[in-house]
């Protein structure tokens, strides 16, 4: 007998403007996005000075299932989540904050395969279409004229770490790109680093005979 499990997160995490890198004094909003009102959803966060923390505490303020950050700053770098009062968590999201002048627009969450996935390279000043070379693992793999960069069709090959660099203006920090053959998927960056993922923050499907 064929059983198909299915393991769901029942909150989702989502960030506004839709980015993994910001500047400082930036706007950010957070907000849990919940199945189950009931649960109590609490927004934490890792960073590298504190852990496990939760909006208000210190950072953000609360906006009922949504956290705001008024003006981000380079410490507000790190792992968020939602969390139920029971200790069920959501998908996690890195978000990075630079003090510098670059910042690379790319995927918060993980993305198709078979998607195509547009890269932004943005300066902290306009004009902010200036070209731009974009780096995956450190390897150049082309040169723009409008800051812009058009994946198309990315497959498990394109995942990775990328960042760019604009002439006169200065690089940006880098970001893990997932791409992920499957609609149910691990949507969870664990660290600072990309890492696997803990078994009790993924959704997967499991077959028992």
């Amino acid at each position: 007998m064929l059983f198909h499990i299915i393991l769901t997160l029942t909150a989702h995490l989502t960030v506004s403007p839709s980015s993994s890198q910001f500047f400082q004094y930036d706007f950010v909003s957070l907000s849990c996005e919940e199945d189950d009102s009931s649960a109590g959803w609490t927004l934490r966060r890792n960073t590298s000075k504190q852990q496990r923390t939760q909006c208000g505490d210190g950072w953000g303020k609360p906006a009922g299932s949504s956290c705001n950050i008024r003006y981000t700053y380079p410490s507000d770098s790190g792992v968020y989540w939602c969390e139920s009062r029971e200790g069920t968590v959501s998908n996690m999201v890195n978000l990075t904050v630079t003090g510098g002048s670059v910042i690379l627009q790319s995927p918060v969450l993980p993305v198709m395969e078979g998607d195509d996935v547009t890269l932004l390279c943005k300066t902290k000043t306009t004009p902010s279409n200036l070209p731009a070379a974009f780096y995956k693992d450190g390897s150049l793999i082309r040169k723009q004229p409008t800051g812009h960069m058009t994946i198309q069709h990315v497959s498990r090959s394109d995942e990775g770490l990328y960042k760019c660099d604009i002439s006169g203006h200065g690089e940006s920090p880098s970001s893990w790109i997932t791409v992920t053959g499957d609609t149910l998927t691990c949507l969870c960056f664990c660290s600072f680093q990309h890492s696997q993922c803990d078994d009790n923050l993924m959704t997967s499907v499991g077959q028992v005979t």
